[in-house]
């Protein structure tokens, strides 16, 4: 696997502006695990009750390979106003040059306003592995075994 370019041990992230509108993704604390998304849009966006919206941030990546962008929702957002994501994590892969937007889904019983430039998501980077297939005729038991959903407690 490619080594990930890196500056003074970091994961180089490269980023093109492909919006007057974009806020770029920026780490709000010091010890923050992702980077905070903003929307990238000219006017405020209303998202009804169960409306899924996909917004807009702006910006394309250049993500190392060995890595891939998890785009998760913001806890404020999700905890007061019910605002999530329909696919969460969702994963933008390092090959991926397109416009990074977020699809926003409203989970509460009232109409949420998106404003311009508002934070609606955080991206973690995060080095994936690739698996290698390897069919076979038996796997190996375990104390689960085929036990599925629920099936070792709540």
């Amino acid at each position: 696997m490619t080594q990930a370019p890196a500056i003074g041990g970091q994961v180089l992230l490269r980023l093109k502006r492909i919006s007057p509108l974009a806020v770029l993704p920026a780490y709000q604390s010091e010890h923050a695990a992702g980077m905070d998304l903003a929307a990238a849009i000219e006017a405020p966006l209303l998202l009804e009750p169960g409306q899924i919206a996909l917004v807009p941030c702006g910006f394309s990546m250049a993500i190392p390979p060995g890595f891939e962008a998890q785009v998760r929702p913001r806890s404020g957002l999700a905890s007061r106003y019910g605002i999530s994501l329909p696919n969460t994590p969702g994963t933008i892969d390092s090959d991926y040059r397109g416009e990074v937007k977020v699809p926003l889904i409203n989970l509460s019983r009232e109409a949420f306003r998106v404003e311009p430039g508002m934070r609606i998501a955080q991206m973690v980077i995060a080095r994936v592995e690739r698996a290698q297939i390897h069919v076979v005729e038996v796997l190996d038991d375990t104390d689960r075994g085929h036990g599925g959903f629920g099936s070792t407690g709540a």
